[in-house]
């Protein structure tokens, strides 16, 4: 057989491209953390060549270049002979003019608390825990959270909103536990003109969520309870208590302890809502949801993506009935809802 026939196998046979391709991941990452932070994705709205793209960016034209055909190859912008322009995809989630980017997620996806853990991947899957978390007090990483991730979780805010207000009217006390940027208490504030908001979380952090309480015009019935989820009086009785992306950092053991904490909290026939990456009992679908877990792996001691049964077991044992999974058209999460006894 010649060299050359070898290099292309026969369709349906074993390749080694899917290995490759996984090893030079990377790259992909690297380009488009370049291509953010050069701001090319303001410029390809109209056809540009590289000389023009290089002067707007300030970089070299066969850099732009080599960067533009790389993105283009991996279907992030489009290219008519020389000129470059937008996919559908990079026109509406990079460009940063446009209202649903979520260009600013990169500062947060490479910070070192975030990326540094997968260099030594190994060890972490041979004792089972990280040598770092992300939940130590007041942990600089999720400022930066609050600020970058917004746009990612913003569309999530309105059907976990509606979700988690079905059947509920009238005055409602709610907690918003680890808030962050705060945008799922300060949605259920917009679609409940008489609900009050205690945001929990660190105080730089809680700083983030006021400033957006502040922009969507619910500040004065938006209020912060800072310090830590385990240790902080909730005060309380609430109607409602939201859980968005936390449970997942925590071992089963630890999760039951907070949602009785949780329950304590609510009133009588109260409802708790977290928001969580919830893979099928299969743990290997669907992809994102499911990929989560090697995430909580590396970054978190001894975290996990837990299923819904697991999620469901959990709300049992802390002492709440009426469990349901509720997935969000939006997005790839899905919201656990119970209802306190």
């Amino acid at each position: 057989m010649s060299v050359a026939a070898s290099a292309h196998p026969a369709a349906g046979a074993p390749s080694p491209a899917q290995v490759v391709d996984i090893l030079f991941a990377f790259q992909r990452t690297a380009a488009l953390h370049a291509a953010i932070d050069l701001d090319l994705f303001r410029h390809t709205g109209e056809p540009q060549d590289a000389k023009s793209l290089a002067t707007r960016c300030g970089a070299t034209e066969r850099g732009m270049r080599i960067l533009c055909d790389y993105l283009t190859i991996n279907g992030v912008l489009e290219k008519d002979g020389g000129l470059y322009r937008h996919t559908a995809m990079s026109s509406l989630f990079l460009d940063p003019r446009s209202p649903a980017s979520i260009a600013s997620i990169s500062k947060f996806f490479r910070h070192p608390m975030v990326t540094g853990p997968f260099d030594h991947l190994v060890d972490i899957v041979r004792t089972g825990r990280t040598g770092q978390g992300v939940v130590e007090p007041e942990n600089p990483c999720w400022i930066e959270f609050a600020h970058s991730m917004a746009p990612m979780m913003a569309p999530m805010a309105a059907p976990l909103g509606k979700i988690v207000l079905e059947g509920i009217s009238g005055d409602l006390l709610v907690l918003d536990i680890a808030a962050g940027h705060g945008l799922f208490g300060i949605e259920v504030a917009r679609q409940a003109p008489h609900a009050r908001v205690v945001a929990q979380d660190w105080a730089q952090v809680l700083e983030v969520a006021k400033a957006n309480a502040q922009n969507a015009g619910v500040a004065d019935r938006y209020q912060t309870l800072p310090g830590s989820a385990f240790e902080v009086d909730f005060g309380g009785p609430y109607d409602i208590v939201l859980l968005t992306n936390f449970l997942h950092h925590f071992d089963f053991a630890t999760c039951v302890g907070l949602l009785n904490k949780v329950r304590s909290a609510l009133k009588p026939g109260g409802k708790v809502a977290a928001l969580e990456f919830v893979p099928n009992e299969d743990r290997i679908s669907p992809p994102m949801a499911a990929g989560f877990a090697l995430t909580m792996l590396a970054i978190t001691a001894a975290g996990d993506a837990y299923t819904f049964h697991e999620l469901e077991s959990m709300y049992r044992q802390a002492g709440f009935t009426d469990v349901a999974a509720h997935p969000v058209p939006t997005g790839p999460h899905t919201v656990v809802t119970a209802r306190s006894v």
